[in-house]
């Protein structure tokens, strides 16, 4: 089996510099064209409490914005993504070393997104029959992306320092590890 060579192999990068961005612009401009159905989508009503028949531009703005930030989150794993791997190319323990720095708190982004998402919906939390569309799709999306951020995390197919490091000197393994120590 040959040895990974890059912190960001095609799988990730396709994941995190596209399908994630496609998902959040898609979701930021679903919720610039109607913020109200984006807002009323979001979890069930109560059947003695439908949703407001025109929302307060309080609501607007709010959701406008939470959509922004998940847009500009896209946008910030392709810079980022993209530039790891054009300029540290040669570089995969850099590479692997600020991808974890981006990574690691949106790992904790998704589980309390998809915690908080869950939480929030009360008694009903668990009334699968009752989840909106809109509702299913952030929780599956959300799971889509939580998976292979812990895959990333576990070193599945991509470079792990540790794991797949070349020794600088092959005859002496001690001289090697005095010098990870140093680092």
């Amino acid at each position: 089996m040959q040895r990974p060579t890059s912190a960001v192999p095609d799988f990730y990068y396709t994941l995190f510099a596209f399908y994630e961005p496609a998902i959040t612009f898609i979701g930021f401009i679903g919720a610039l064209y109607d913020p109200e159905s984006t807002h009323n989508a979001q979890a069930p009503w109560p059947a003695n409490s439908p949703p407001p028949a025109v929302l307060p531009k309080a609501s607007v703005v709010t959701v406008i914005q939470l959509a922004h930030v998940c847009a500009l989150i896209g946008l910030l794993n392709i810079f980022v993504l993209t530039a790891v791997r054009k300029h540290l190319a040669s570089q995969p323990a850099v590479q692997e070393k600020v991808v974890r720095a981006m990574l690691t708190p949106l790992v904790f982004g998704d589980i309390m997104h998809l915690y908080v998402t869950v939480w929030a919906l009360g008694d009903n939390r668990w009334d699968f029959a009752q989840w909106t569309p809109m509702l299913w799709a952030t929780e599956v999306l959300g799971v889509s992306l939580l998976i292979p951020r812990v895959m990333w995390h576990l070193g599945v197919w991509r470079y792990v320092d540790a794991r797949d490091r070349i020794p600088a000197h092959p005859g002496n393994p001690q001289l090697d590890t005095q010098l990870l120590e140093k680092e």
